[in-house]
This record gives C-alpha cells, sequence and structure tokens, in this order.
C-alpha cells in the first residue's frame, strides 16, 4: 500500500505574489500552519510608487502594469522575516501561487545571471537590467481590444478560441498582451530570451533557471490547447513570431521546477535537497487550499478580483468564464468567472458613503432591506471583464417591484442613492451578477455549498448577503489567504508525488482527518429563506436584462 505520510517535523512553504504584497504560509506535516507572513507592496516598498500595488499608465486607456524588479525585492524581504522565525533547513518543499495572466520578459544573456547569483547581494542588486520589458503587464490592464479581436478572427473566432484554449480572447490574457508588446516595442520583444508568467517567474527565481509554466496557468494565456495540454500552434502563430522558444516547455502543477539554488542554501541555509514544486495561478491555488473536490461546491474568492470558481470533468467551450486544467487533478477541470471590480471598488464606496469604516459599511449594509427596494447599481472603477463594460457607474429604481412578479415594473436610471442603499447596492449586485452568470456557464444552481475566501471573506454581513442571493450554506476556512495555504499544500503534493515517482490524489494527505487540519472549513452564513431566495432570483432576472442593455451600448468587445 502506497505511503501518503510526511515525514514528521518537516514544513512546506507556499507563496501568493498578488497583486497588492506577497504572502506567505508554512505548514508542518500535520496540515496546520505554524507561520503567516506578508509584504504589502505600496507601503513596505514605497520606492516604487505604486498604488494599489500597479500603475495606472494615464496616456494609454486600460494599461495597468507592476514594476517587475518590485516582485524581486518582495522576496528577499520576506524570506528576511520568516527566517527569525523558523529553521529553514526544515522546509523540504516550497511551491507558489502568483497573479494569474501577469507576464515577465528576460533579457537576452538573463538566464545565465539567474544562475549565478552572489549570495552575499540581494538579488534586487543583481537582477534590475535583467528585463527586457521593465514593468510587467498585469490581470487588470485591458489595453489589448485590438490584439483580442486579431487573434479570434486568426483563429476563427471567438467560439473556436474558446474551444482550443479554454476561453475566447480576454484583454488581461498573456498571447493578447505578448502580442501588444511585439506590435508596440518590436526591439523589446526581439531582444527577450524568455517569457514567463507570475508564477514560473518567481519559480525561476528560486531554482536559478527558467522554469517551465504549468498546464493550470498556462491555460490562462489564449496560447494552449486546453485538451492537450501543449502549445497550440494555431495560436502560436497568430499571436506573435518565434514565440514557442521565448515560453519554453510546459509541466504538470504537482511536477518538481528544480531544487532549490545555491543562492538560497546560503543566505537563507536552506536544504540542499528542498524541491522547488511547479508554481501556479492564484485562483488555482485557492482551488487546492479550500479542499475543493465535488463539482456541486463553489468557492467565491474575494480579493483584488472577485472570482467564481468549481470544478468540473469535461471542458465545454463558452464565450464567457473560462476553463483550466485542474492543479490538483490529472484529468479534470476548472472552472471559472473572474469580475475585476472586487475589493478595490468595495473600498472606494465605503470611503465615499461610510466614512471609510468597514464598521460604518456594515451597519448600513444591516439596516438596509434585503432586495433594497428595488434599487439596483452597476460598478466600475475600472473596466469589468463581466460583463465587459468600461469605467462608469449606473444606478436603477425599480419601479413597482415587489418580489413577486415583473409585470407592471419599470427601471428609472437615477444619479445616486443615499448611503445604506448605495452599499447594499453594491454589495447586492455583485453576487447576483455572480450568481446569473455562472448558472449561464453551467455552474451548480444552487450550489450545494459555498466557500469562501480572501479578504472580504472575513466580513460576515458580506457572506450572509451570498447565502440569501446563492439560497445555500456559506463556509469558509480558517486562513482567508487561501491561495498562499493551497500553495503550501500543493508543495506537500508535490513532494508526496514526486517520493512515489508518480501521481497520487490530493485528497490522500487530508483524508479522513481535515477536520484537524488548517484545511477544514466552517459554516459562516446559513442558507438564505426560499422565499427571498426567490424573489432575488426576480431582481437577477431584471438586472440581467439591463445589463445586456448596457452591453449593446457601451460594451467594450
Amino acid at each position: 500500500m502506497a505511503d501518503y505520510s510526511l515525514p514528521q517535523g518537516s514544513l512546506f512553504l507556499g507563496f501568493d505574489s498578488s497583486t497588492q504584497s506577497l504572502k506567505a504560509t508554512v505548514l508542518d506535516a500535520n496540515l496546520n500552519i505554524v507561520a503567516q507572513e506578508i509584504v504589502n507592496f505600496d507601503s513596505e516598498l514605497p520606492h516604487y510608487k505604486t498604488k494599489d500595488g500597479v500603475y495606472r499608465d494615464p496616456s494609454v486607456n486600460g494599461r495597468i502594469v507592476s514594476p517587475t524588479i518590485m516582485w524581486v525585492e518582495a522576496l528577499d524581504l520576506i524570506l528576511q522575516r520568516l527566517k527569525s522565525e523558523l529553521d529553514f533547513s526544515k522546509i523540504i518543499a516550497v511551491s507558489g501561487s502568483g497573479q494569474q495572466h501577469g507576464s515577465v520578459y528576460w533579457k537576452r544573456g538573463s538566464s545565465g545571471i539567474l544562475s549565478s547569483l552572489d549570495p552575499k547581494k540581494p538579488l534586487v542588486d543583481q537582477l534590475g537590467d535583467a528585463f527586457s520589458v521593465k514593468e510587467s503587464p498585469i490581470w487588470m490592464d485591458s489595453s489589448t481590444t485590438e490584439q483580442c479581436k486579431a487573434i479570434e478572427k486568426g483563429v476563427g473566432g471567438a467560439m473556436e478560441l474558446s474551444n482550443l484554449t479554454g476561453s475566447r480572447a480576454h484583454e488581461r490574457y498573456t498571447g493578447p498582451q505578448i502580442r501588444r508588446i511585439y506590435e508596440t516595442q518590436p526591439e523589446a520583444y526581439q531582444d527577450t530570451e524568455r517569457i514567463s508568467l507570475v508564477s514560473s517567474f518567481m519559480a525561476s527565481l528560486l531554482i536559478g533557471s527558467y522554469a517551465c509554466i504549468d498546464h493550470t496557468d498556462g491555460a490562462g494565456m489564449n496560447l494552449m490547447d486546453i485538451k492537450e495540454r501543449a502549445w497550440s500552434k494555431k495560436a502560436l502563430e497568430v499571436t506573435a513570431p518565434g514565440l514557442e522558444e521565448k515560453l519554453g516547455k510546459l509541466a504538470p502543477a504537482y511536477a518538481v521546477a528544480g531544487l532549490i539554488a545555491s543562492y538560497f542554501l546560503e543566505r537563507y541555509q536552506f536544504d540542499k535537497n528542498c524541491l522547488i514544486v511547479q508554481w501556479s495561478g492564484d485562483n488555482p491555488n485557492s482551488l487546492a487550499g479550500l479542499t475543493l473536490n465535488s463539482p456541486g461546491d463553489l468557492a467565491i474568492s474575494l480579493g483584488t478580483s472577485d472570482t467564481v470558481f468549481g470544478i468540473t470533468t469535461e471542458h465545454k467551450a463558452c464565450l464567457e468564464g473560462h476553463v483550466f486544467p485542474n492543479p490538483v487533478d490529472v484529468k479534470g477541470y476548472m472552472v471559472m468567472l473572474c469580475y475585476k471590480n472586487g475589493s478595490l471598488t468595495r473600498e472606494d464606496i465605503r470611503n465615499k458613503c461610510a466614512d471609510k469604516s468597514w464598521d460604518v459599511f456594515n451597519t448600513f449594509l444591516q439596516q438596509s432591506e434585503p432586495l433594497n427596494g428595488g434599487k439596483l447599481g452597476f460598478y466600475y472603477k475600472d473596466h469589468e471583464i463581466i460583463p465587459p463594460l468600461p469605467v462608469g457607474f449606473h444606478r436603477y429604481v425599480l419601479e413597482n417591484f415587489n418580489g413577486l412578479t415583473l409585470e407592471g415594473v419599470k427601471e428609472c436610471e437615477v444619479a445616486e442613492f443615499d448611503a445604506p442603499s448605495e452599499v447594499r447596492a453594491l454589495v447586492e449586485g455583485q453576487f447576483l451578477s455572480m450568481r446569473a452568470h455562472a448558472e449561464r456557464f453551467g455552474m451548480p444552481s444552487p450550489p450545494k455549498r459555498i466557500i469562501a475566501t480572501g479578504g472580504a471573506s472575513a466580513n460576515n454581513s458580506i457572506l450572509s448577503s451570498i447565502a440569501s442571493i446563492f439560497g445555500c450554506n456559506v463556509y469558509k476556512v480558517q486562513s482567508s489567504d487561501s491561495a498562499s495555504m493551497g500553495a503550501a499544500l500543493r508543495a506537500a503534493h508535490g513532494w508526496l508525488c514526486d517520493k512515489n515517482g508518480n501521481f497520487v490524489p490530493i485528497s490522500s494527505m487530508y483524508m479522513d482527518k481535515l477536520e484537524m487540519t488548517s484545511l477544514n472549513c466552517k459554516l459562516a452564513a446559513p442558507a438564505g429563506d426560499q422565499q427571498l431566495v426567490s424573489k432575488y432570483a426576480l431582481l437577477m432576472k431584471k438586472r440581467v436584462e439591463i445589463e445586456n442593455r448596457l452591453v449593446e451600448k457601451l460594451g467594450r468587445l
């Protein structure tokens, strides 16, 4: 019988290189959290002058980037902090999570710099000149509308691209971003020897050579044949010339990327046998950290972006939403919807309407009635993904709405709501949209349960709204940072697969003992009253009608 136990006394380190911060979680052999750390980019690396971890380019509509070297400096900083808490020689495997779709452009000759790093000097002092493009396009960017159209046309249409790669062309996806760099910065593209995702970039730092892109994060590029789990010649050809050589090879998410580089052995005293397991995207790592393994379950992640995701056994082409290979299952898939206007938009409304206080925000949410008296709001601080609408705020009052019928209901656009109504319209609007698009995408309705994660999952008032709108119980795990926790779990899983010489089911590590680990989830908000759920279904239907008209009038794609 296979041995699925982890060595007692060993530790597993997981990172999450996200939009606004670099986080770390360390699990022990019993899968309990023993340490967590965070580096916030804006406040702790202020010399980069980012806001919310990014630069918004005022001269190019929709261009949003991050300084690549900032992520490098953050890695040394977080390791210095962790070293004061941990014996690094006990860490036997490391993995990580990167914000999906973001890309890094290594200059010709950089592999030599990467393989000969001096442990006496910080990484930031040695890699400053390693990139042909200094600012990495990230998932928030929406400057590639024309490139998306060209790529879809080149492969035979949006549905054909979705069938081939798992998604139609999306502005934040890496393929359109690469094409834009090839078109607008041809010399930089020519001078690029390797293109990494944020996930494979961070893994490359840790192994001292170029790490592969994993199958799951690779599916967020519009470049990989999702059924074959190999680069699509057709997609590569319509994106940029000579691209396959610049991308390198693909690898399964559970594979070992390499041993930890000598830089980290000497500078931080890691063990020389410490494995670096393939990094993957943040949402796939969250799927692992939430132990999502039933097709009837959904997860909702409430972070800088808001996402809804679940698992399925088959890939069905669709014009909205995304399909990725499941990061912890060799055959299944992960399905996902992504919203750009998440925590930053909630903070914006909090600051304008609730005295910059979450307590006031929650009081307003509790004071206002469910269904909000028929008030509906659409809040887009940034260009939205679902639906594809530009920056703007749209508010409507539904006259004669009683929650029983839409007969005689008329919507009237208004300039503003009172503060409590504004807060409720923001919260309800996001989850009504999620429910509508999840149902349209074929996700379970109602779900058996929802597991909430991300920063806003700590807010029980918000979780209660999710339970009322979706009509199911909402749970949450011990740590709101499921991405770095999932990465630590995947580090252990990759180590176990390597020890056994083949893939082993990730559930074998926690089967029959989940409640004794930090992965266990607890009920946070019980399912809403079924009559209220039905009323929300009517409100949702009306919201979709208004949304469709907005897309016809203002939609970007």
